[in-house]
């Protein structure tokens, strides 16, 4: 039977992972995401780098589990090219916040799904678009206060309060919310023969 492993230590794709399969390991990953550059390569791409490097660190945790899947992914935010991390402080999420304002901006993340057994390797990555509503300076105070954007690329969480400041999304809600499970099932369908129903 198979095993699945996720690699990856956010709490939400924990909780997305459970859709996909109700037993499953957690194995984080400590991948060195900075030797991969951002701006060497477009969004769809850079994500499923990173995707691949924290399925191979956890691979290397898991080689002697010969059932094991490995499923990484990894999540950012894109606004005119430009790829918004995670906010270094408060200001710094103020000011993302302040740009994302009243805009439409790109969500991607980058999946891999690796099997131990024969090193079969797929990653793919899917965009969603999300558009903002205009944000008053006090609703963005407001919400920084809550702490929910200071651990979240583009600093804010679709899922919980961050919902309060979208206008529309295009695509994949679980996309945003970091791992877009639909699509991952099709990959352990077509490319592992890992039916999920």
């Amino acid at each position: 039977m198979t095993e699945y492993v996720l690699a990856s230590a956010s709490p939400r794709r924990r909780e997305l992972m459970n859709i996909i399969s109700d037993r499953f390991d957690v194995v984080v990953s400590d991948a060195d995401e900075s030797q991969i550059d951002p701006t060497s390569c477009p969004p769809g791409i850079y994500v499923q780098q990173l995707a691949l490097l924290k399925a191979a660190a956890a691979a290397k945790k898991v080689l002697r589990n010969k059932k094991a899947i490995i499923i990484a992914a990894d999540t950012i935010v894109v606004l005119d090219g430009r790829v918004l991390g995670k906010p270094a402080d408060k200001a710094d999420a103020e000011r993302m916040l302040g740009m994302l304002s009243g805009r439409v901006h790109e969500v991607y993340t980058g999946y891999c799904v690796m099997r131990i057994k024969d090193a079969k390797t797929t990653c793919a990555s899917v965009r969603t678009s999300v558009k903002f509503r205009e944000l008053p300076d006090d609703t963005i105070r407001a919400y920084i206060k809550t702490g929910e954007p200071m651990d979240k690329a583009g600093s804010y969480g679709i899922q919980a309060k961050g919902a309060l400041l979208i206008d529309s999304i295009e695509g994949d809600y679980f996309n945003v919310v970091g791992l877009p499970v639909a699509h991952i099932a099709k990959t352990l369908a077509d490319e592992f023969g890992e039916v999920i129903i």
